[in-house]
């Protein structure tokens, strides 16, 4: 049997309090500072404790060659190898480890930077519930929330006094002026009526469609309403559309190119808000967005240009800010509201939609629909009191 270890692993050592009531009856404290080590792998979901011996052992383990395991044994305790094996730290060729080792090979495969392979993996989220952990986080002490957290940090850090500022003229009101005020983020929505199959084509062509396609040559490339690293545009549009004329509720993919949806299973009418809710981390007030368009990236689409790239990462990653942007502007423009929010339930949406974190990752989930008449009771979604009349 062969053996190697994984592609990418990060081991991180942690301080932890201990209490011992031996140390307590010998007249000490009893309580003391451990350290425990965890190795974060890109192929697997969750993280996994290490020993002192596990540590200094992987630390001499290759990650590209196969190396005979008996071969290993003989220079390592072979009780810690198996271990490593059970861990999934340390891959074989057997059958009974082909899904470790595929899920490894997708890594391998992506072109990842380790860090930035280290951060996808370990930052998803699964059946979190949000507004469940703010309601313990308010139960945990009666002190007001600034006392808890602290001054905030100021809006603006002011490098000179303000008699040295070179005041700028400004502009004019202009249809972009106009259209940007309207942009704001809607906590609230009319799900009295749906969403016109007109007004729900026109924001995923103003966001996402493509405008044209080049082939540079073998090399296609996207221009769409936004940048994207290198022309390649790897973020996809997956929708769970709740209502909207015409279109059933149920699970899409859009087709950027084609300007089409791509059906991928019917969602009853009355189980899509409890849907749209595990998907957005119990955050209530997004559950009833007429629409939901989840952000999902395809890394080898970027990372076949830049590979092992330090930005490689950071630039996909703004992909979804510029998308969410746009959409914001496209919503406006018909009227509608629009919404981003990245506390979101990943591993929900990737097992909902098929999708594998390492190829097709979810960066946050977007929406668009009919705003309600009154704002939810939090200022800074309307500061400028354009859109609801009840604005602070």
């Amino acid at each position: 049997m062969q053996a190697r270890r994984c592609a990418v692993l990060v081991i991180e050592p942690r301080e932890r309090l201990d209490f011992d009531l031996a140390r307590l009856t010998q007249g000490g404290s009893g309580i003391e500072m451990m350290l425990d080590s965890f190795a974060l792998a890109a192929h697997l979901d969750e993280e996994q404790t290490l020993d002192d011996d596990e540590v200094r052992i992987l630390g001499k383990l290759s990650p590209e060659n196969w190396v005979d395991f008996d071969a290993l044994a003989a220079e390592h305790p072979q009780e810690v190898l198996q271990s490593l094996v059970s861990k999934g730290l340390l891959l074989c060729d057997s059958p009974a480890h082909a899904k470790l080792r595929h899920a490894d090979e997708i890594v391998r495969a992506g072109h990842w930077k380790g860090l930035s392979a280290i951060v996808q993996r370990h930052t998803r989220w699964g059946g979190v519930d949000t507004l469940e952990a703010e309601r313990r986080f308010g139960e945990e002490t009666d002190r007001p929330f600034l006392d808890r957290l602290g001054t905030p940090e100021p809006p603006v850090r002011e490098r000179v006094e303000s008699g040295q500022r070179m005041a700028l003229g400004k502009p004019a009101d202009s249809a972009l002026e106009s259209l940007i005020r309207q942009r704001v983020t809607c906590r609230n929505w009319d799900t009295s009526r749906p969403v016109s199959a007109q007004d729900f084509a026109h924001t995923l062509y103003r966001t996402f469609a493509a405008r044209a396609v080049s082939d540079q040559p073998g090399i296609d490339v996207m221009k769409r309403a936004v940048p994207s690293a290198g022309g390649l545009h790897p973020t996809e549009a997956y929708l769970l559309v709740q209502n909207v004329e015409g279109v059933a509720p149920g699970l899409y993919h859009y087709h950027p190119i084609d300007h089409a949806l791509e059906p991928l299973g019917e969602v009853a009418a009355a189980e899509t808000q409890a849907l749209a809710l595990r998907l957005v981390a119990g955050q209530r007030h997004f559950m009833k967005a007429h629409v939901l368009v989840v952000l999902a990236s395809r890394f080898r689409r970027t990372f076949w240009k830049y590979r092992n790239h330090a930005k490689a990462y950071r630039a996909v990653i703004l992909d979804a800010g510029h998308l969410s942007q746009t959409l914001y502007l496209a919503a406006a423009e018909r009227g509608l509201a629009a919404f981003i929010t990245a506390a979101v339930n990943e591993r929900d949406i990737e097992q909902l939609f098929g999708l594998d974190p390492m190829q097709e990752g979810v960066l946050a989930v977007s929406g668009f629909g009919w705003r309600g008449a009154e704002q939810v009771d939090e200022a800074e979604f309307d500061p400028l009191g354009s859109v609801w009349r009840n604005s602070v």
